[in-house]
């Protein structure tokens, strides 16, 4: 019940009396819950949001499979955010399995995903979110209003959750 206050009703007096940036803070800063690949599977299921792997598995030790083993709840809630505010078919090709870049926000400790480039996805990331500068890699990049990073990798959009983007 007090995840259901923070995550709804919180947000959502904070957009009435303008304060939502400093939620978003608060939100960043509250205690990370991992799921198991079944759990954020289940949510991801319910919300029509789709996922494939090179491998056709999900063990996270294997780099060609797509896992969600110990994916932020944030992350979770992330990606049915951009799901349902989108209105596009979402698939994730890339979790929280080994083969990707290592750091703080990375997709190891359960903070992003990739997803496949479809032209709704892209026209709502453009359209909706502020380009800022790219990466250090070259990729270009844009902000969600809530402070999340979706970086355009060529082949997929690999996006950073620092939080659920207002779920």
């Amino acid at each position: 019940m007090k995840s259901v206050l923070r995550r709804v009703v919180v947000p959502l007096v904070a957009v009435l009396v303008g304060l939502l940036p400093g939620v978003v803070a608060v939100e960043q800063a509250s205690a990370l819950t991992k799921m198991t690949h079944s759990q954020a599977a289940a949510i991801f299921r319910a919300a029509g949001i789709t996922w494939s792997s090179t491998g056709n598995c999900s063990d996270w030790n294997v780099s060609t499979c797509t896992s969600f083993t110990n994916i932020n709840d944030s992350t979770v809630y992330g990606v049915r955010t951009l799901k349902q505010a989108s209105g596009c078919a979402v698939n994730i090709t890339g979790g929280t399995e080994v083969g990707h870049a290592s750091g703080t926000y990375s997709h190891r400790n359960g903070y992003k995903v990739d997803i496949s480039k479809y032209t709704c996805v892209g026209n709502y990331i453009h359209n909706t979110f502020t380009r800022i500068a790219n990466r250090g890699d070259g990729a270009l990049q844009w902000q969600s209003g809530a402070g999340n990073i979706y970086a355009d990798e060529g082949s997929h959009w690999d996006i950073t959750y620092y939080n659920c983007g207002g779920c």
